[in-house]
């Protein structure tokens, strides 16, 4: 059991994605102690899922986590959470979260945890959260204006400027996986619908369901389902295959031009490339966006100095990001 000296250096950090939670017990300077994972939802439901079920379930996550460390709650200082969706830092309400059952509308996060677990906690939009983490933990430690984009089933997006996450006034600044692109004639089109992992995965399905990617064919049949997953466009582009690669192509240009757009509007010392996708993908992803972006800076004054960085902590950008948060605005309480 800590002593009390170390209690105020114990934080956990939840992460809510669709598809998981994961959380951490972890220190100030980020070392994780331990760590718990739950599915987000059961893979077939019997009866009707509300907020108070999932609730339930992010609570049973953390306890596991403060379980596998050794500890109670009495020992932790605070729990930061990154929830998906637009999030009152204030207040610790979720304004919506479109992909879990009953949080559509909004939803008391933050107070329903903090009495259930009998522990301050703070909460955040997850894409905030994972920005934080990988600038007090990762990539982007030491820098004052940075920009993250996450490549994951969304185009997820985040600003740090002068040293402060942006929220916006309405808690949905950094949105940029919507920022549309038109044509004369043609309707506005979002980014996300080009450049994401899963605008990606649903053009390659169907042209697998059209039978014209043999290669993919090949490799989804050695699967047990025949998702598109990030390690399955891995596999496609290192065997050649054409659609997968005329479909990253175009990924990297899209973002390639956001990045510049941004740049131009908002000249951050650095992005923050992460997600799925990059972290499936790496270096091999991020050099051509890098190529395309640049000439289109609109400023050439040490433009070689704005940095393209691929996010540091992987998995645990979520977790500890909502560490960060927690220690953020735990502070003097």
């Amino acid at each position: 059991m800590p002593q009390t000296s170390q209690k105020q250096s114990l934080f956990v950090g939840i992460d809510i994605g669709g598809t998981k939670i994961l959380a951490a017990v972890a220190t100030s300077d980020g070392r994780i102690l331990a760590r718990a994972k739950k599915k987000t939802l059961p893979k077939d439901a019997s009866f009707p899922l509300g907020p108070s079920w999932l609730t339930e379930r992010i609570v049973e996550t953390a306890k596991a986590a403060m379980q596998k460390a050794g500890l109670t709650a009495k020992a932790i200082r605070a729990v930061g959470v990154g929830a998906p969706g637009p999030t009152d830092i204030h207040s610790g309400r979720v304004l919506t979260a479109v992909n879990l059952p009953g949080w559509q509308d909004g939803f008391d996060l933050g107070p329903t945890l903090s009495e259930a677990l009998n522990i301050p906690v703070y909460v955040d939009n997850d894409v905030n959260v994972g920005l934080l983490g990988e600038h007090v933990f990762g990539a982007a430690q030491g820098l004052s204006d940075v920009v993250g984009l996450f490549v994951g089933t969304g185009l997820g997006g985040a600003m740090i400027l002068n040293g402060q996450l942006r929220r916006g006034f309405r808690w949905s600044a950094g949105e940029v996986g919507h920022t549309y692109l038109y044509w004369p004639g043609q309707q506005p089109m979002d980014i996300e619908k080009i450049a994401s992992r899963g605008a990606i995965s649903r053009q390659l399905t169907s042209i697998l369901n059209q039978g014209e990617s043999p290669i993919l064919e090949a490799i989804v049949s050695q699967r047990s389902d025949r998702r598109i997953t990030s390690g399955v466009i891995r596999r496609a582009l290192a065997a050649g295959d054409p659609a997968t690669q005329r479909a990253i192509a175009q990924a990297q240009e899209a973002i390639a031009v956001l990045i510049a757009s941004i740049a131009n509007f908002l000249d951050p010392q650095a992005f923050v490339l992460g997600g799925g996708l990059v972290e499936s993908l790496g270096e091999s992803f991020l050099a051509p966006i890098r190529e395309q972006a640049y000439p289109l800076f609109f400023v050439r004054h040490r433009v070689d100095e704005v940095q393209l960085l691929p996010a540091a902590l992987g998995d645990d950008a979520g977790v500890l990001g909502a560490v960060a948060l927690a220690m953020s605005l735990s502070r003097g309480r």
